[in-house]
């Protein structure tokens, strides 16, 4: 047998349910094999994305101003990421942080709140408490954008109209937005790692709903996001489809061809080992109880293999579209062991 043949069979075979897998993690050279198969799915997940501006060199950032908060400085960015129109980013520096200190890509969420974006990490939502004093006590430098049609990029007066406008434009000029929007977050990750106060081997990506899908999403993209964590937005495809719940998502969210070629657990799956954090409400149309229950049975044995059963952890809780205190208490734990304490 090759090495791309062995490399072949390891990746793709299907994989033992939990209670069948042995603790031994796998030998050095299937981990390596894995490792370059990951790789290269990453490349072939990539290039479903349409024609990605790879070669634009971003121009240096803009500090537009800087205001002072109770326990952190807030500074206002305009960041060049895809040469196409400028990206708004706040960053928060804490008072008091290690040096250097762990850093935070917080990505907002969708609901049709086109006039929230990035604010979302200082005001909150109705349904999650803004994470601004937690990144603040935490010590968390943390980097939030305004996705395409978010924020200050809303460029027409009815949000969904002009993310929809958008997406067809984006599609005859052969681009995807999914693609567009997951490119910008890639490249602020990059932003948030080059600076002096960020330590760049403890980064982590978080998000609810939309935020939630670019985060996991990030996560399988980027080895450097060690610590991943998602509210309210994983479940397998298939799964979503057959419960109707392809209504409840943005026109952001379709990707040509994807179902061709990945499912929620193969994306996921370029995650591993690296931690994983996944909350999700058990009556939300969103996340159908039996998708999500799929990709955890589906991931575990993967991590089990590597001995980093603990750095997976994808629950359900008795919710809809929400993040309940129970769910923040676990993702605040996460932070603190795989961040702030820069353990796992």
């Amino acid at each position: 047998m090759t090495k791309s043949t062995a490399l072949a069979a390891f990746a793709m075979a299907p994989q033992p349910q939990a209670h069948k897998v042995s603790s031994v993690s796998p030998p050095p050279s299937a981990k390596g094999e894995f490792a370059i198969y990951q790789e290269r799915r990453r490349w072939e997940l990539w290039s479903l994305l349409g024609d990605l501006p790879w070669d634009h060199e971003p121009a240096p950032p803009q500090l537009v101003r800087q205001e002072k908060h109770d326990g952190y400085t807030l500074q206002r960015w305009i960041l060049d990421l895809n040469g196409i129109e400028p990206v708004p980013a706040l960053l928060l520096i804490p008072d008091h942080r290690q040096d250097p200190a762990p850093g935070l890509l917080f990505i907002h969420w969708h609901a049709g709140q086109y006039d929230l974006g990035k604010e979302q990490l200082l005001r909150g939502t109705s349904v999650q408490p803004a994470y601004a004093p937690v990144c603040a006590e935490k010590g968390l430098v943390t980097l939030a954008i305004d996705s395409w049609c978010f924020g200050e990029r809303k460029h027409e007066p009815n949000g969904k109209e002009g993310e929809e406008n958008t997406f067809k434009q984006m599609l005859w000029q052969g681009r995807v937005l999914w693609g567009m929007m997951m490119l910008d977050e890639f490249r602020a990750l990059s932003y948030l790692a080059s600076r002096p106060e960020v330590d760049s081997s403890r980064l982590g990506a978080f998000g609810m709903s939309m935020g939630a899908t670019k985060a996991w999403w990030l996560g399988a993209f980027d080895p450097r996001v060690k610590l991943t964590m998602d509210v309210c937005c994983l479940t397998d495809y298939e799964s979503l489809i057959e419960h109707h719940g392809l209504s409840g998502h943005g026109v952001y969210y379709f990707v040509p061809s994807l179902l061709k070629h990945f499912d929620t657990f193969q994306i996921n799956k370029l995650t591993v080992p690296r931690a994983h954090l996944s909350v999700n409400g058990r009556n939300d149309p969103l996340t159908p109880p039996e998708g999500v229950e799929k990709v955890r049975n589906e991931l575990l044995p993967l991590y089990s293999a590597y001995g980093r059963e603990q750095d997976c952890q994808i629950e359900l809780f008795d919710c809809a579209h929400e993040e309940l205190p129970e769910m923040r208490k676990q993702i605040l734990q996460w932070m603190d062991r795989y961040l702030v304490t820069n353990s796992g």
